[in-house]
């Protein structure tokens, strides 16, 4: 598998290729191909700042001279009419990469400050946050990583880094036995590292996992209990597992489910919910 920035490089490639096409020919008409420039990122909206690294990835990979000045960092609250930094290269490549830090940044701030209002709602509480796989495909790196920026928890990345055991999977396999066993005999033979989580849907489920599954399923899924269904199903689990809330939880009524002791609460609306932040490249005259 690859590492973060060996992703992150593929992901600026691929957009450079899918806006860029054939030439800039905008700037390729009027401006000298040499001719150097400034430009400094401007805020227009208070939240919480993402996409600072991404942004220099993005002007490194097209001009690695360039000279780049941070005034701020990945996760620092940012206000309007700040600037988060000043950038230094040949015009050419300003304009080229302009759209697309703007389109990482202002999307992954967004994130990153929806997360950040539910991680303080979380203060004070045993609970974490995490995020899911409903993003946006292609997008998905930056878009947990905003989620970590913003001081949430990253949940599996894809399907290939646990085995999440879902309604869907439980119905086709028959029961939640046949799953779970499965399941286990096909980590222990292909991949041991693989843990296995199952997703609930009712008390009487509860009691069928920690009665088959400890030692097999490392974490239960609790999808879409009622607040009572949850602490009946947390002395049923004992700490014998990793527990999960998940289904209709968000920020007017995650302390409630905090207030329970689950282990985690995992919300799909931390990335699909987001709304991008307001920044602009604006060029600055030498």
């Amino acid at each position: 598998m690859k590492t973060f920035y060996e992703q992150l490089e593929y992901l600026i490639h691929e957009a450079l290729i899918e806006d860029v096409g054939d030439g800039d020919h905008s700037t390729l008409s009027c401006i000298p191909v040499d001719k150097k420039g400034k430009a400094f990122l401007k805020i227009k909206q208070d939240g919480i700042l993402a996409g600072m690294e991404v942004a220099h990835k993005i002007f490194f990979i097209v001009e690695p001279e360039f000279q780049f000045s941070a005034f701020k960092k990945d996760g620092d609250p940012m206000f309007k009419g700040e600037q988060a930094f000043e950038v230094e290269a040949t015009i050419h490549t300003i304009l080229k990469c302009e759209r697309l830090v703007l389109n990482c940044m202002q999307r992954m701030s967004g994130i990153a400050t929806l997360t950040r209002q539910y991680a303080d709602r979380l203060e004070g509480y045993h609970t974490k946050i995490l995020d899911t796989r409903k993003t946006t495909p292609n997008f998905r790196l930056l878009e947990k990583e905003a989620v970590r920026i913003g001081g949430g928890n990253n949940h599996r990345f894809g399907l290939y880094d646990m085995i999440m055991l879902k309604d869907n999977h439980i119905d086709y396999c028959g029961s939640l036995e046949v799953a779970i066993n499965k399941a286990w005999e096909y980590v222990q033979i292909k991949k041991p590292s693989l843990k296995i989580e199952v997703e609930t849907r009712n008390i009487e489920d509860i009691k069928k996992v920690c009665a088959i599954a400890k030692g097999k399923v490392f974490r239960i899924m609790l999808d879409n209990f009622s607040l009572q269904q949850i602490e009946e199903a947390l002395q049923i689990i004992d700490h014998d597992f990793e527990t999960e809330a998940s289904g209709g939880i968000n920020l007017d009524n995650i302390i409630d489910y905090a207030a329970t002791g689950v282990d985690y609460i995992s919300v799909g609306g931390l990335i699909h919910q987001a709304k991008s932040l307001d920044l602009s490249l604006k060029a600055e005259i030498m």
